[in-house]
């Protein structure tokens, strides 16, 4: 494990919030170290070494998720004026 740890905050719907932690407790694993197991499974799809359609149908319910959330939330804009 790495010596230096960095913080991933995000917000989810109360069912997703749920889920994780159903699944983690089910597992036997923390939610912070599903995340870390899952993250060089997703980089070797997207670096063409892995073509699971399982995997290409969350990238695509993530996609739905993050446009319902832009369409729901105001814009910020992060420029200074």
């Amino acid at each position: 494990m790495p010596a230096h740890r960095r913080a991933l905050h995000a917000y989810l719907s109360d069912d997703a919030h749920e889920q994780w932690h159903n699944v983690a407790v089910e597992w036997g694993v923390s939610v912070s170290a599903l995340l870390e197991a899952l993250a060089p499974v997703l980089s070797e799809h997207r670096h063409g070494r892995d073509d699971s359609t399982d995997r290409l149908s969350v990238v695509r319910t993530a996609r739905s998720i993050d446009a319902e959330r832009r369409r729901r939330s105001p814009a910020v804009s992060l420029s200074r004026q």
